[in-house]
């Protein structure tokens, strides 16, 4: 039996994918292990769709390729750059994002000496309804997609992902069925653009709110320009009890002029009209959103559209970039490239204002009640769970007399926030 340690970055459909794989691979006769040093070989399933994330990843690459153990290197970046990892890792096997099912072969040939195979290309695989080794029992990851139909001129992740292919929506229903069968509690729908499943996303939310057992939905990401045909179809659908009154809808800047160099197909009214159209149907609906900052020949001026934007909308969450340029992409090459120092200032700014907003609107919150459902344990040492309210807020679950279990729906009390949470 091969002891196997599986190292993820990045985003919800990678942490699926090591998921899968790691499911795979006991079906195999594996033995999954929580500490590299017990381990006889080693994934790294990495993400590229930031310079920082990247090259942590490609430094435990090579870290493992000079320790001569065993190394398999998955997602993004065997896919979309090949030549920075055969000169990173000659000896590792490569697993592309679209070859998971493929993973126990990889294993195959490092541990019987087999010829050298990689798993890359473009292809079709349906990661739906296969073993899974779920590192969060009550949460089921379910990729109702794979690639973009977008053209985003800083992206690099939709050169490793390939074209748009959407999943039959039967499937998807299948691996929620099982998944509730399972114990799951709370189902992720995730993909590059959630909003761009070409079977339509509202018919699929209700075929999923049909089904029996006591759960939450909770959606991935989805662009503005796929969101606004069926706006008003979406937000019916959120009426359902099963959905979590949260989006997440990035609007990337705050100006219009860097929205179309972004090549983003949308303008910073068409996000206005929809985060005000979700917050009149759900007043108390959580909004994510995503800003980068500096992107080539950002001004200061444009910078503070940004800044400004955020201070009107008021999201509950914020998720910030720097830009990085990705190889590959237009974006890499265009001019006015912003200096790192003034990308840093501007997310330090961003960060500044978000947290003063989120800590005010999540101290309005003291003294709600309500149910609620654990879905994952607290910092370690604590004793603490955390919990999500309807809205998705992370509500911090103090240890008490009751014993409390990972997939419970409990009533709670708010006595305390912090920008970023909730505390009973």
């Amino acid at each position: 039996m091969t002891n196997i340690y599986i190292e993820n970055y990045g985003c919800s459909a990678n942490r699926s994918n090591a998921e899968i794989m790691a499911g795979l691979l006991e079906k195999a006769g594996c033995i999954m292990v929580s500490d590299e040093k017990n381990a006889d070989l080693i994934i790294i399933n990495t993400c590229i769709v930031k310079g920082p994330t990247e090259n942590n990843a490609l430094k435990r690459i090579k870290a493992v390729q000079d320790s001569g153990k065993p190394l398999i290197v998955s997602g993004c970046m065997p896919e979309a750059e090949q030549d920075i990892l055969k000169d990173a890792a000659p000896d590792a096997v490569l697993v592309g994002p679209q070859h998971i099912r493929d993973i126990a072969k990889a294993v195959d040939i490092l541990v019987n000496g087999k010829k050298h195979r990689d798993f890359v290309g473009e292809q079709h695989e349906i990661k739906l309804c296969l073993p899974k080794h779920r590192y969060n029992p009550v949460i089921d990851i379910v990729q109702i997609s794979e690639g973009c139909d977008g053209a985003c001129t800083y992206c690099i992740t939709r050169l490793a992902k390939g074209k748009l292919f959407s999943y039959p929506a039967e499937k998807i229903i299948a691996e929620i069925r099982s998944a509730l069968d399972n114990g799951c509690k709370e189902i992720w729908l995730t993909s590059q653009d959630l909003a761009s499943y070409e079977h339509g996303l509202p018919d699929l939310l209700e075929d999923i709110g049909q089904l029996p057992g006591k759960f939450f939905v909770r959606l991935g990401m989805m662009n503005p320009d796929k969101v606004l045909p069926m706006l008003d179809e979406l937000i019916d659908v959120f009426k359902s009890k099963k959905i979590f009154k949260f989006i997440h809808i990035p609007v990337q800047s705050g100006n219009d002029e860097i929205l179309k160099k972004m090549n983003r197909r949308y303008s910073v009214d068409d996000f206005r009209k929809i985060v005000s159209k979700f917050r009149k149907a759900f007043p108390k609906i959580t909004i994510a959103t995503d800003i980068i900052c500096g992107f080539p020949g950002e001004t200061d001026a444009q910078f503070q559209d940004s800044l400004d934007l955020i201070k009107e909308i008021k999201p509950e969450v914020l998720n910030r970039s720097r830009f990085w340029p990705r190889p590959g992409t237009p974006a890499e090459k265009m001019k006015d490239q912003v200096h790192g120092r003034i990308t840093k200032q501007r997310s330090q700014e961003l960060e500044k204002v978000h947290i003063e907003l989120a800590e005010k609107k999540n101290k309005k919150l003291i003294g709600w009640e309500g149910k609620v459902l654990v879905d994952e344990k607290g910092k370690k040492g604590t004793g603490t769970f955390v919990a999500r309210n309807e809205f998705y807020r992370p509500v911090v679950i103090k240890p008490g007399k009751k014993k409390i279990n990972l997939g419970d729906f409990i009533d709670v009390k708010i006595n305390d926030a912090t920008w970023f949470d909730l505390r009973t």
